[in-house]
Parts: C-alpha cells; sequence; structure tokens
C-alpha cells in the first residue's frame, strides 16, 4: 500500500501490548513479525484450515480483479495520485504480517498496519467517533510529552502529494491507497520506542507521522507504518536520525508454520551475509516509494532462459527494460503473459501429476496430489529468476506451489491484468529467504535461509 496508491497492506504493526521481543546491538534491532493468521492474531479465524487460509491469502491479492472472481476494489487506478503527482499504476491488495513498537510519552500501545509499499507514519486520533478499527485504540496527542505538530513549509510536508495548510499554518495531509482506502489529518511528530521482553528499548524521538482523524475504506487498524522507499517512511527517518542506516530485512516463515514468528530487522542487524546471497540493483519504478527491480529472464529446471519482455538475451551485459517490485505483503508472485506462459508450458512438460480445477478458478495451474505421500512426489522443478546486475534466485518448489485444499496444489505464480498491472515478487516467493533492503546502497539482496532457525535464535 503506499502513499501513492501502490500497496495497500502489507504488514501491521502491533504498536506494543502483544507478546513481542526486540534484540538490539549498538547498530541494529530486531522485532517480531507475527503472520495475520497466527493464532497470536487479532485476525486469527480458526474456523479456517491451513488450506482455507491460503485461499484466502490469493483472494486478498487478486482483489480488485472480477475475471479471477475478486471482489472489484473501490476505486480505480486513476484515482490514484504518484510521487510526482501523477497518476501510476498500482497494486491492490491486503496486510499480512504484524510487529510491535510503542508511540508517544508515556507510550500508547497501538495496533497498525506496517506497508513495505507506502512512506507515511500515521495513528488513528479520531475522538469524536468510535474506532472501527482492529484495536480500537486512539491516540491522543493531548496525553503525550513529546507530541508536536509539523508546519507546512516544512520538508516534510513537502514529501507529501497531498498537503495543504490550516488557519495555524500546520501541515495537513490526504493519503489515498490502491484499493481506494483513504485518511486525512494533521503531520506531526512523536516519539517511538521499540521494546521487548528483555526489557532494552531503542527509542527514536521526533518521527514524522500523521495524526489521523478520517479514515475511509478497508483499514482495519489503528494506524499504518510505512517502510517504502520515499523520505517519509520509517526507514528513511531512522537513517536520518540514528546510525542504523536506511536499511532492513526480514526472513518470512513458511506459509504453513503460521505458529511461529518471521524476524524484521534494521540497521547491522539487517545485513544479508549468509552464503550465495544474490544482489541485485534498485531502479525506477512507477513509484518512488516501491522497491522495484529489474527481472532480466525465467529459467525452469536448469533449461533455456525465457527472456522478460522487453530485455535482451545478446550478451553478459545484456539490460532490462522489465521491472518487478518486490512486496512482503502480497502472497502471490504476478508476472507478464508473455513470461509467465512459457513458464507454466515448461512447468506443465515437467510435472507428472493430474491436473485439476482451481477453487473459485482463482489460480492457473493445479494438480491434483491426493494419491501422493509427500512434497517430494510431486516433483516440482526450480524456478530460477534472474535479476539485473547478475544476481540470481532459485525459488524452490514451495515458493511456486501452494496447496489451496487439502489435495490441490496450485501455481502462486499468476499474470499480471487490468485491474493489477505491475509485476510483483510475492512473500510465498520470498519464504525461507534472507531479504535486505538497502535504500543507501540502492540495492535488494537474496540469501537462501532457514527462517525457523534465524527467528528462533533473535
Amino acid at each position: 500500500m503506499d502513499a501513492t496508491g501502490l500497496l495497500p497492506f502489507s504488514f501491521l504493526l502491533l504498536l506494543a501490548g502483544h507478546r513481542a521481543f526486540v534484540a538490539s546491538d549498538a547498530g541494529g534491532f530486531s522485532v517480531e513479525f507475527i503472520h495475520r493468521d497466527s493464532p497470536r492474531s487479532p485476525f486469527h479465524n480458526p474456523a479456517l484450515s491451513p488450506h482455507g487460509r491460503m485461499l484466502a491469502a490469493a483472494r486478498r491479492s487478486l482483489r480488485g480483479d472480477p475475471s479471477r472472481g475478486a471482489p472489484p476494489a473501490p476505486s480505480p487506478a486513476a484515482d490514484v495520485v504518484g510521487a510526482g503527482g501523477v497518476e501510476s499504476k498500482i497494486i491492490s491488495r491486503s496486510f499480512e504480517y504484524l510487529m510491535a513498537v510503542n508511540v508517544g510519552t508515556p507510550p500508547t500501545q497501538i495496533l497498525a498496519i506496517a506497508d513495505t509499499g507506502s512512506d507515511l507514519v500515521w495513528v488513528n486520533c479520531r475522538t469524536n467517533t468510535s474506532s472501527a478499527a482492529a484495536g480500537g485504540v486512539v491516540f491522543r496527542p493531548s496525553s503525550s510529552s513529546t507530541y508536536d505538530v509539523v508546519g507546512c513549509e516544512t520538508e516534510a510536508c513537502q514529501n507529501l502529494n497531498r498537503a495543504s495548510c490550516d488557519a495555524d499554518s500546520n501541515c495537513r495531509y490526504q493519503y489515498s491507497y490502491g484499493d481506494g482506502s483513504r485518511t486525512t489529518g494533521v503531520l506531526s511528530t512523536e516519539t517511538f520506542v521499540f521494546s521487548g521482553d528483555d526489557k532494552r528499548q531503542v527509542s527514536v524521538p521526533h518521527v514524522d507521522f500523521g495524526c489521523s482523524t478520517y479514515m475511509a475504506g478497508t483499514f482495519r487498524a489503528d494506524g499504518l507504518v510505512g517502510l517504502g522507499a520515499g523520505g517519509l517512511s520509517l526507514v528513511s527517518q531512522l537513517g536520518s536520525a540514528t546510525s542504523f542506516g536506511r536499511r532492513f530485512s526480514y526472513c518470512l516463515m513458511p506459509a504453513y508454520a503460521a505458529n511461529s514468528s518471521s524476524t524484521l530487522n534494521f540497521g547491522s542487524n539487517a545485513v544479508v551475509s549468509e552464503p550465495g546471497a544474490a544482489t541485485t540493483p534498485l531502479v525506477s519504478g512507477e513509484v518512488d516509494s516501491y522497491y522495484t527491480v529489474a527481472l532480466e529472464s525465467v529459467s525452469v529446471a536448469g533449461a533455456g532462459d525465457i527472456a522478460a519482455a522487453g530485455s535482451t538475451q545478446e550478451s553478459s551485459s545484456s539490460s532490462s527494460t522489465s521491472s518487478i517490485v518486490v512486496d512482503s505483503g502480497t502472497t502471490l508472485t504476478f508476472l507478464d503473459p508473455s513470461l509467465l506462459q512459457p513458464v507454466v508450458k515448461q512447468l506443465e512438460e515437467r510435472i507428472n501429476l493430474t491436473q485439476t480445477q482451481s477453487p473459485e478458478k482463482l489460480l492457473e495451474l493445479c494438480y491434483d496430489v491426493s494419491g501422493t505421500t509427500s512434497r517430494e512426489d510431486w516433483g516440482i522443478p526450480d524456478v530460477t529468476l534472474r535479476f539485473g546486475g547478475g544476481g540470481e534466485v532459485t525459488l524452490r518448489p514451495e515458493n511456486t506451489f501452494v496447496l489451496v485444499q487439502e489435495s490441490t496444489l496450485c501455481l502462486a505464480l499468476v499474470s499480471v491484468s487490468e485491474a493489477q498491472p505491475v509485476s510483483i515478487l510475492g512473500n510465498v516467493a520470498q519464504q525461507n529467504f534472507h531479504v535486505g533492503y538497502d535504500l543507501d546502497a540502492r540495492t535488494v539482496t537474496f540469501a537462501l535461509a532457514d527462517c525457523t532457525r534465524s527467528s528462533a535464535s533473535s
């Protein structure tokens, strides 16, 4: 969800109150990421089976595409204004993870969304009506000794696409998201404190955030923390206010491990140093907030490369004009049909299972696995992505196929569409990878990892 409307919800930020931890050293800290379907999440639905949860996640990824049976988005992409004040393509999808922090002095415990596709940090300050948010918490500026407002002539206010001055020269904003949700309020500053069970705390004063007095759309939390690439994001503000630098990383647990937690890291904790790490540069995308990289080709089972649209494969120094957004809040991976269809064809040629129809006709390629006893019996080949700068990431079967019913295995790669026009590397593809974002170096790095072990060690 982004300030300009790319990604509606990627993570929930549990601004304290729930079981959380922070591992910290002199140059960084790590917080717990809780999947929205975890029993510890307020959004957990105990009536859903693991397969039902995956099917629900697929629906959320495909929100706004009637051709796949998903409900239409509340507003069209044309209503979304991009980084330069121009219309831009969007990604519309829901949040998937939770984390923890405190806001204000004394701290208020707030449930909020955290989003890798947007920049603005905001919390619910709507005191004149009952909150429809999940946690029902309202931040009251008058109760905090560290709260202040931001003037309309400041750089922070200028970083907002839609901002204006009120009668007291305070910065008022209107912020819109890709699914039609929006929020308005007063740009402010406050102290954010990340704290954990070990009693250590990381306090960041003077964080620019929105004190929101109006929210409309699909918001089901008490705020949002933008982790995007723009100047107002928490990542950029941590880089300016601390020695952590403008970098963060995460290691996402597999979907079947919903009872466990992933980790979100900042500063030195975010360095991706595992063997075989692949680094690719960030490139200009539709919106500055998005983490966009060049995708040059894809190969199945080590066979010949399938060139991405717009790329050339004439030499080792070939360039690519294709791009893909790396997003942890979208479950599925979206690819251009010119790239996806050859991949599907090669998978069909190599997988010796009986094809079946997808539940609700949501997904393109599905197999009946009722006669198999283990994942090894499925015979799913690896899929390798080749990014700009020479970085390669090999997706294993669990990164490309998901169980959406007890005996129905479906490809978690889908085509971009008019409703969802942006290519995305989703979170299923990123599971059990340590993924690091470095805005100072302008890179994204991927390394194969056991996220169950790394989470436990944190």
